[in-house]
């Protein structure tokens, strides 16, 4: 749902606009993205990185210290690694983790740290229980859409 959010500084620069309002509503979701979406339980076995973990930005820091001025940063810490660029960084990071063998990836998101991001190494194997479709009046759905400020397009 994250790309139906609201961009602040784009909303502030339409309501400058003069005139009638022709632009498509932000904030709206179509109907159509709730028809192929589902609820389920999901286990992934294997090893994950917890990348901000005490012990994983320690680790990372030595490993990438002689390349930290080629992605601009000067340290490496939680902040850094929750940042959406440079790409590259996460990116390097997560090949370093595959390398070290590891299943995946854990990590809090920056949208809220009482939400958890699992990212999973090709291949996986996900096993699937209680696969139910998701409606519209989903009590998580309507959380979800309050939190980040959406509705259904009429």
């Amino acid at each position: 749902m994250a790309r139906f959010r609201i961009d602040p500084t784009l909303a502030s620069e339409l309501a400058q606009i003069e005139g009638e309002d022709d632009y498509f509503p932000l904030g709206e979701v179509p109907l159509e993205w709730l028809q192929r979406r589902i609820l389920g339980i999901a286990t992934a076995g294997g090893d994950y990185a917890d990348i901000c973990s005490s012990e994983w930005i320690s680790r990372l820091r030595k490993l990438l210290a002689v390349h930290m001025t080629r992605f601009g940063i000067e340290d490496i810490d939680a902040s850094v690694l929750q940042k959406t660029a440079p790409r590259t960084l996460t990116q390097f990071v997560s090949r370093i983790i595959f390398y070290a063998g590891f299943s995946g990836i854990y990590y809090l998101s920056k949208y809220g740290h009482d939400i958890e991001n699992w990212a999973l190494f090709e291949p996986f194997q996900i096993d699937v229980r209680d696969p139910e479709t998701v409606g519209i009046e989903d009590p998580n759905l309507q959380a979800a859409l309050r939190l980040h400020s959406l509705k259904f397009k009429e």
